[in-house]
This record gives structure tokens, sequence and C-alpha cells, in this order.
């Protein structure tokens, strides 16, 4: 039997998320996705009178070609994948993934051969088209989420068909705040951070970027960062599972970065470039949906009473600080009270306290 819901979140990344015209070309880029989605993407395009492109790809032949990945190759393909991203006007893709350690095996040097060469193709996507990123759920997600499939399933069509449109107000007001905001300071368990975020943009994400949304980003000052962080939401980086990752900071710069049994595969991610050691993104999440880590970054960044330290790759012309990486690491931590919780101050004024917003204007991003 078909799903509506399918319909329906389709017919949010194209109308909403996207907001596709007549005429305009759009790139469909289905990671493990089903048929169903696939369909119903291409049929609300063409409702719109816009035209669909459309690429499959598999974990399993994308892990192999990462194995085997050589540099005469990969400059060929980021060639042919940035020209068509170039004739494109908008991005959505789809992401399943049936393991999400698939590509833990790839080497690391490999791994990075191929992210440096296919970077230009993710910056043009990011600066220069409409574009949204969703996953799609699957047992392997549910399992990482401790439900079972039928209730993931339901909390993923809740989360990703929330009214964002809802939220625009109260998103708009935090990123005015954060637009006056020079020094901000976190506290917390195992969290003493200080740094500037003046004059640098903040923009807000309510569904037009990523499904599921619910977040304000902005940068820090490159060389502003001062303290230390210890984020209690697990993560993963290139099929690699990280837990209990603690960083340390002076003048910007992460200066020593533990993850315990995993501390020698995260200096070794850190060492990929000179940025990759700097913060790129900072941001709250406040998505009221969403409570728990999965250790899958579209829905752990968002979740409600939580912000995102991100090393590496700052989002360029967006929200600049001038960091450039290969890396691009969100990495999160949950302030609400079973948490720890903790307190977000904006130059000496406590905006957020154990993960619930403190100015009237931005109570309806609380959870």
């Amino acid at each position: 039997m078909h799903d509506a819901r399918i319909d329906a979140l389709a017919r949010q990344l194209v109308r909403y998320s996207t907001s596709l015209k007549k005429g305009e070309k759009v790139l469909l880029d289905l990671y493990d996705a089903p048929e169903a989605i696939g369909l119903a993407l291409i049929r609300e395009v063409r409702a719109k009178g816009a035209l669909p492109f459309l690429r499959i790809h598999q974990a399993g032949l994308t892990r192999e070609m990462l194995r085997g990945a050589d540099a005469e190759q990969y400059t060929i393909l980021a060639q042919h994948l940035l020209t068509e991203m170039n004739s494109m006007d908008a991005y959505i893709t789809i992401r399943g993934s049936h393991n999400i350690a698939e590509t833990s095996d790839v080497p690391a040097g490999k791994m990075k051969l191929a992210m440096k060469h296919l970077r230009p193709v993710t910056d043009y996507r990011v600066k220069k088209t409409k574009w949204c990123v969703l996953r799609w759920p699957t047992p392997a997600m549910a399992q990482q989420a401790g439900m079972s499939t039928e209730a993931f399933e339901d909390f993923y069509f809740r989360v990703c068909l929330l009214d964002y449109k809802a939220l625009i107000p109260a998103m708009a007001a935090l990123k005015k705040l954060m637009d006056q905001t020079d020094r901000v300071e976190i506290t917390g368990p195992g969290i003493d951070l200080r740094f500037s975020i003046k004059d640098i943009p903040a923009v807000f994400s309510g569904g037009n970027f990523n499904i599921p949304d619910g977040e304000v980003f902005t940068s820090p000052v490159r060389d502003s960062v001062e303290g230390c962080i210890t984020y209690n939401a697990p993560s993963i980086y290139q099929g690699i599972p990280f837990d209990g990752i603690r960083l340390e900071f002076a003048k910007g710069k992460i200066i020593k970065a533990e993850a315990g049994a995993k501390t020698r595969q995260i200096n070794k991610i850190l060492d990929s470039d000179e940025g990759a050691r700097y913060i790129g993104e900072f941001a709250l999440g406040f998505n009221p949906e969403i409570r728990e880590p999965m250790r899958d970054i579209l829905f752990d960044e968002k979740i409600a009473g939580s912000f995102h330290f991100t090393p590496g790759q700052a989002y360029e012309g967006v929200a600049d600080n001038g960091n450039r990486s290969q890396v691009h690491w969100d990495l999160v931590n949950i302030q609400r009270p079973e948490y720890g919780g903790g307190e977000i101050h904006f130059d000496g004024k406590l905006i957020r306290k154990d993960g619930k917003f403190l100015l009237p204007e931005l109570k309806p991003l609380n959870y």
C-alpha cells in the first residue's frame, strides 16, 4: 500500500524547501533510497513545471570506488560532477543507509583524496543552488535510535513534516540577536568556551536546507575560540564512530583532541589540513520533536536544547569566518537538564539555560 506521507514529503521538498519554479532544473541525488520517494519527487517536480534529473547511488559501490580512489580518476569525476551541478538550479538528495559504518574500512588517505577533489562540487551546490538534504528511514536507523521500525518511521515523518514555517518569526528573532552579538560564553559539564561571533552573519534554517531542520547557525571569529568542550552526543565521521570527544582551544586552534580509544583517529582527521583544527560553524538546535541522539548528524544537530560546534570548513559566503578545510564535522552537545544542563550567554546576558531560551521572543523555539 502506498504511504501518502511520502507524497506529502515530496511536496514539501519541492514546493517549500527548494521552492521550485517552472523551467528550473533540479538534480535528485538518491543514495540507497526506495523507488517510492524517487517517483514521488519526479512527479512533484514535473507538476511544478520543473525538470528533474536523476542520480542513483549504492553504498557498497561507493565504498569500492573510495577504496581504490586515484587522483586522476577523481579529478575527472569531480570535473563531470561540477559541470552537471553548474547546470542545475536546485539539488535534493535523499540518503538512505543500511550500515552507517559502510565506509569505515576505506583507507584514510583514499578518503582524504576523494573529499579534496569533490569539495568544489559541494561548495558550488551550497553557494549557487537551492538545496535540501535529508535521510531516509531504514531499519538500521531505527536500530540506531533504539526504536522499532514502525515507531521510527512515524517519528521520521512527524519530524520531517513539522510546520517549519510557524517557527520563522522566532528564528528570525534569534538571527537578529546573534547578528548583534559579539561575545559568546558557553558553560556546562565539561564545557568552558569563550569566543566572538562579531560581524559574522547568522542564518536560520527552517526546512529550507536540511530535513529535519531547526537551527540558527553562524561561525566564530576564526582565532577567537578559547577554552574546552566535551561533546555528550555520539558522532560518526568517515564511517568511524566516536564517543566522548573533548577539544581544547587556544587562539582559535584545537591544541588537544581526545576521544578515548579513538584519540589517534580523531587527530588524524583534524590533521587533514590546517583549517580542520579551527571551528567553521556554531549553531543552536531546537527541533521540538528530536530529543535523543542517534549518531545521524542531520537529526542530532537539530536536537531540542542542543548546540553544535563544528571543526573545519565554514559556509563560504553565507556565515563565513574564512576558515577553509576539506573537513566539516558537526559535533553536538545537549544542554537539557537530563544531560547535565548548561548556560549560553551573549555579551554577558543569559540567553539559554538548560536548553531553554529565556527571552520571550525566543520561547516558541523551546521544547
